[in-house]
């Protein structure tokens, strides 16, 4: 392998990594070519370009130069539509995260949305870019999504790859499928206007106020159950997107919304007819809980928080849908979120301590709260402990990701592009001196954490 590092200094273009002249000559990654003619990739609006991906196959290098390497698999080469995504990720951090749509012809041509397989995935249009730049470990989302992926019915896949722009190394990102309408994703369909078929479907997520569509009538508690009563909890609708939405539409979720938080607030909450499981998924609510507290993601429950809901006839309970978790595992030192001893759900108190104002839904205390859903959360746990989640396979599953990025140089070439060791990023709580510091920090974090939960649930691990 070769690494070829020219002046490290910043030049004009599209938020170019510190150095600009790493070369790349083979990788076990996928090699992604973006090229946008020098146009400025905007945050709202997308732009046109082109695509091309050489992906040879699990086990096999991929070589930049394809002249020197003809014949190799192009895995996709065609046009895009491109815009920077992301709020906390694309204002903090200098590596920005991109939305991609691939599309039959250029942009200014008219270009429609095509399904293509992209690195093993399934047929889609909609992709994001992710770009993990505060997460050294550059592995936080995609172990979160793997420890998940046994137990809820959806969870998106992603891929590790290395990125050019404008013949630029970009470093390494992560391709993944958007939680989306979609075939191979939650296969949502068009909600109508009457009957049954106006009961669903509809995927919307608790987040920021930057696209409010219906704001909880319920505010937030504290960890005792205490209403702060000047915070409000905020959705946004996402499939159909609000502004596609029929007015009988918008009438109906949030209609179903509201009733499914009255029940939740009411002194009958737990009545197994009429209380809240008849509007949500337990065991869907119960398999996100588990993996926001084990990876104690400051941002679990109130921001990028999915649900979705299909029609009556399917399943008329709300379900979780898992996302966004580069702040997880000990990443992040702001709202308390680093620590091994706590319990996210409860974290309203640190949260309005330091003037935040997206707060945890009275949903999750409430839940907790019933002795019949904390057994079934402490059964989970148990059950989760001596399969996906046990020990074992858990630091299993953390070598085998960081392998991916360090057997061929990958990680190496990250931190040439974009310097890191040794210093403080955006929110680290850990400042690690190299990969190999940040990886067994990681675990051993992780061996904690699972310790704490581990007495808290009541469970024994055997030895």
């Amino acid at each position: 392998m070769t690494l070829i590092l020219g002046s490290c200094v910043k030049r004009p273009g599209n938020f170019p990594p510190d150095c600009i002249d790493v070369r790349l000559d083979s990788t076990n990654l996928p090699i992604v070519w973006i090229d946008v003619d020098g146009d400025s990739i905007m945050h709202d609006t997308r732009i046109g370009g082109r695509m091309t991906i050489i992906h040879n196959g699990e086990g096999r290098l991929n070589y930049a130069d394809t002249v020197a390497h003809p014949g190799q698999h192009l895995d996709y080469k065609g046009y895009i539509a491109i815009r920077h995504r992301g709020n906390s990720t694309y204002n903090n951090s200098p590596k920005k995260p991109y939305s991609i749509r691939t599309i039959d012809k250029p942009l200014k041509r008219g270009g429609s949305k095509i399904k293509v397989s992209l690195m093993g995935m399934p047929r889609d249009n909609n992709w994001a870019l992710m770009a993990p730049y505060s997460d050294k470990s550059m592995i936080r989302d995609l172990l979160a999504q793997e420890l998940a992926r046994p137990m809820m019915e959806y969870v998106p896949q992603g891929r590790l790859c290395e990125v050019f722009l404008d013949g630029v190394y970009y470093g390494v990102h992560i391709l993944s499928e958007v939680v989306s309408k979609g075939k191979h994703r939650l296969d949502l369909k068009k909600p109508k206007t009457t009957g049954d078929e106006l009961t669903g479907d509809f995927l919307m997520e608790v987040d920021c106020n930057d696209e409010v569509t219906y704001t909880s009538e319920h505010c937030p508690v504290t960890a005792n159950g205490t209403p702060l009563k000047d915070y409000h909890i905020l959705f946004q609708y996402k499939s159909p997107e609000y502004d596609d939405l029929k007015p009988e539409q918008v009438q109906y979720i949030n209609h179903r919304i509201s009733q499914m938080e009255q029940v939740l607030a009411s002194p009958g909450y737990r009545d197994p007819n009429t209380g809240y499981r008849q509007f949500i998924d337990v065991e869907s609510f119960i398999a996100y809980q588990l993996i926001t507290e084990l990876s104690h993601n400051v941002d679990g429950y109130r921001l990028s928080s999915k649900f979705y809901k299909r029609r009556d006839s399917v399943d008329p309970r709300f379900k979780m849908v898992l996302w966004d978790s580069n702040l997880a595992f000990g990443n992040c030192k702001i709202r308390q979120s680093w620590r091994t001893d706590t319990w996210v759900y409860q974290s309203n108190d640190v949260l309005h301590a330091e003037h935040d104002v997206y707060l945890v839904p009275f949903w999750w205390y409430q839940l907790n709260s019933d002795p019949d859903y904390t057994a079934s959360l402490k059964a989970r746990w148990a059950e989760y402990r001596q399969g996906n989640l046990s020990d074992e396979r858990l630091m299993a599953t953390v070598d085998s990701l960081a392998t991916i990025l360090t057997s061929h140089g990958a990680e190496q070439r990250n931190s040439e592009a974009w310097p890191r060791w040794g210093v403080w990023v955006w929110n680290n709580y850990y400042v690690a001196k190299d990969y190999n510091d940040e990886i067994n920090y990681l675990k051993t974090w992780l061996r904690k954490r699972l310790a704490w939960m581990d007495e808290q649930l009541g469970y024994q691990p055997t030895e």
